[in-house]
């Protein structure tokens, strides 16, 4: 199995511009996923919010977890639990209007420094965006507007921490799926493994590495390039020692944001089939789909999508 990609974001900007181009191609064709150093993001900044990350866990989740897994009564649990992962999350929302100041029992510092964090991954994002639109051949901004909406893009954070588990053979850290969004930018523990994804039939670990950013292509962006990127199943198996800690931020299309693939896309992709492979749709009505569908495959989802997307062409009131 060839290495899972790391990519030097730092090398666009050099001599190398052209190689590192290409690697982020083949890591968005091939694998959905990669890994960044040099992004940007000062280390004394992600040193920090990890610091603050982790002593809010222990000071306000730690017990309330605890008093989670005894009520469901999963200490003891014998049989495979299907319907449960095992983590504590709680979720920070900055765009299109931020609710930092409402979440509960986070200490000022704290917002502040998660508010500092959003800034610099929503640059990075738009970045890493314009990016993918040179190396697919899409005009400058084009996924960033195909986001936008009427009032701008949704983005947000799930931060999460993983207790030790005492049966981890038994249940998820987090239970196998594709991101239902954009694009994600994962900020993960560096000592505490996990996150897995799915290539080629195997589950390939995703290397803890300091200060480093997974990125990972969203379920929208399959849509958007009409199948040359793909989301990727990926999951996070639970471990016996240590906790681990999780900040994924999600760039994700504005709710009334209309998402279809990009027309050039489909003109060079589809020329001897004259026609498009994914469906057009609102991105809330998929994010309601998405709800209740989450851990399963995608496949039916975007088949979902397209026979509401029939129905809405074939209804005579719709037209009317």
């Amino acid at each position: 199995m060839e290495n899972f990609p790391i990519i030097s974001l730092d090398k666009v900007n050099g001599v190398e511009r052209a190689a590192t181009m290409e690697m982020i191609k083949d890591a968005c064709e091939n694998w959905g996923f990669f890994e960044l150093v040099n992004h940007g993001i000062p280390r004394e900044v992600m040193d920090t919010v990890e610091k603050m990350t982790k002593g809010h866990y222990k000071k306000c989740m730690e017990q309330r977890f605890k008093e989670l897994v005894a009520s469901k009564a999963l200490e003891g649990v014998q049989a495979e639990v299907t319907d449960m992962d095992w983590e504590s999350t709680f979720f920070l929302k900055h765009l299109p209007i931020s609710n930092i100041s409402e979440v509960p029992d986070l200490d000022e510092e704290y917002r502040e420094v998660m508010r500092d964090f959003a800034k610099r991954l929503e640059k990075l994002a738009e970045e890493l965006l314009d990016l993918l639109c040179e190396n697919l051949g899409l005009e400058k901004g084009y996924l960033k507007n195909a986001f936008y909406g009427s009032k701008g893009p949704n983005f947000g954070t799930k931060v999460s921490n993983l207790p030790p588990c005492p049966k981890p053979d038994l249940i998820k850290g987090l239970r196998a799926h594709t991101d239902a969004g954009g694009i994600i930018l994962l900020f993960q523990d560096v000592k505490v493994s996990g996150l897995q994804l799915l290539k080629d039939g195997q589950w390939i670990d995703v290397p803890p590495m300091r200060h480093s950013i997974v990125v990972n292509l969203g379920d929208q962006l399959e849509v958007i390039t009409n199948g040359k990127y793909k989301s990727v199943m990926h999951r996070v198996i639970a471990q016996k020692d240590g906790a681990r800690m999780s900040l994924a931020s999600f760039y994700n299309p504005g709710s009334d944001a209309v998402i279809y693939p990009a027309p050039a896309l489909v003109e060079k992709e589809e020329a001897e089939k004259n026609k498009q492979v994914y469906p057009k749709f609102v991105f809330d009505d998929y994010m309601k789909l998405y709800a209740g569908l989450k851990f399963q495959a995608k496949e039916p989802r975007f088949e979902a999508m397209k026979a509401m997307e029939t129905d809405v062409k074939m209804d005579p009131i719709a037209t009317v």
